[in-house]
């Protein structure tokens, strides 16, 4: 009997190729610069979207390319493997989106998604608080009724790609006296009047993408901006996070492809004692442990890559939760240890800014941290295991 290939389709492989190589040309060679200067890359910006490789997930009805969820991976990886601040163009992208995808009206979708796919706009996504990281129901900002429109006060943490995204998915208490239950989602545009943000945020990793607070002080938006019902922004915030986490996952894939095609290149050329350090048994294990931790983490991460566009196609996936939460601890936790070794296979110089190693390594620590800590990630995982 013919049992189908568990692999990506030949499409998904010359996607792969196409974005590799658009990364080695335009992306690779701006990456030191904009870790180096703290500065959001805009040259970067219009390559991807010139290639309509800057938000592939947006449906064709609106105007973007209809990538599936498992293409959206591959580009967010090999974009990553290059530069990992640039990946989080695609990747927030599609986070921002994903609460209009699953829960907003057509009115809705069809006024910001075209946007989006066409490159005029950026959209980002505003969930944490500072008081409200892990625990983000118990936050505060607050969207208060007023005839047709609602006025919005509080202040958002960790918002990437802030100030430089035109739209933004802001999460706040409709109902305070109902918990998770009272929270609602909203559309706010960076052109509101009282929407401003704060300064950008000094990080180990991730300089090429400003994160930055969103400050909304009596923001007052129209009700239709309301994305899906009243008291259900918690439910979309969540059910949002079961499909990028597998994003965060890719984002991890992309920066310890990177560090190990490098640190492979390195040991071959590099000699010691008569010979390429290649040679020892020591290095050769541990390279073989980099790819064998990579590859069993990229399999389960297009797993759940799979699951997420059956879960977005109407096809109900219960080990979905599962399976992004999986995928986004494996991948992580492999990246930040690939890269570790990847510096020590370098030596003094994968110490030094003269390589991309260490860069790597600092952008990895990040992918443990964000859409969740991989502690969250373990409990949500046991959850699921013992409901």
């Amino acid at each position: 009997m013919s049992f189908p290939l568990y692999a990506p389709a030949e499409e998904h492989d010359m996607l792969r190729e196409t974005v590799r190589a658009l990364a080695d040309e335009k992306i690779a060679p701006q990456a030191a610069a904009a870790d180096e200067n703290e500065e959001f890359s805009w040259e970067v910006y219009k390559a991807l979207v010139a290639a309509d490789f800057h938000a592939v997930h947006i449906p064709e009805q609106y105007g973007g390319a209809g990538a599936d969820a498992l293409a959206t991976v591959i580009v967010i990886e090999e974009v990553a493997r290059a530069c990992a601040s640039s990946s989080l163009i695609p990747a927030v992208n599609k986070l921002g989106t994903v609460p209009l995808l699953l829960s907003a009206s057509e009115e809705l979708k069809s006024r910001y998604l075209p946007a989006v796919a066409s490159g005029e706009a950026m959209f980002s996504y505003a969930l944490s608080e500072p008081e409200a990281g892990s625990d983000a129901a118990s936050m505060r900002t607050r969207a208060v009724q007023d005839g047709d429109h609602y006025v919005l006060n509080g202040t958002k943490m960790w918002i990437t790609n802030a100030g430089v995204s035109e739209y933004y998915t802001v999460m706040a208490v409709t109902d305070p006296s109902a918990g998770a239950r009272g929270i609602s989602a909203f559309v706010v545009e960076k052109s509101d009047d009282g929407v401003s943000f704060g300064p950008k945020e000094k990080k180990l990793g991730i300089k090429g993408s400003p994160t930055r607070q969103v400050i909304l002080e009596d923001v007052r938006i129209p009700a239709g901006r309301m994305v899906g019902a009243a008291g259900t922004g918690f439910k979309t915030a969540l059910a949002t996070l079961d499909h990028t986490r597998v994003t965060i996952a890719a984002q991890a894939l992309g920066i310890a492809q990177g560090a190990l095609d490098y640190a492979i290149g390195y040991v071959k050329e590099r000699r010691q004692f008569g010979r390429p350090i290649a040679d020892f048994q020591g290095l050769q294990f541990m390279i073989a442990d980099m790819a064998m931790k990579l590859e069993a983490a990229r399999q389960l991460t297009y797993h759940a890559a799979a699951k997420s566009e059956r879960a977005m196609n109407g096809e109900p996936q219960k080990d979905l939760t599962f399976l992004s939460s999986a995928a986004k601890c494996a991948a992580s936790d492999a990246a930040m240890e690939i890269t570790t070794d990847a510096v020590q296979l370098l030596g003094g110089y994968g110490y030094t800014k003269d390589f991309p190693v260490e860069r790597m390594m600092r952008d990895a620590k990040i992918t443990q941290i964000y859409e969740g800590t991989n502690q969250i990630q373990r409990m949500v995982m046991a959850r699921q295991l013992l409901k």
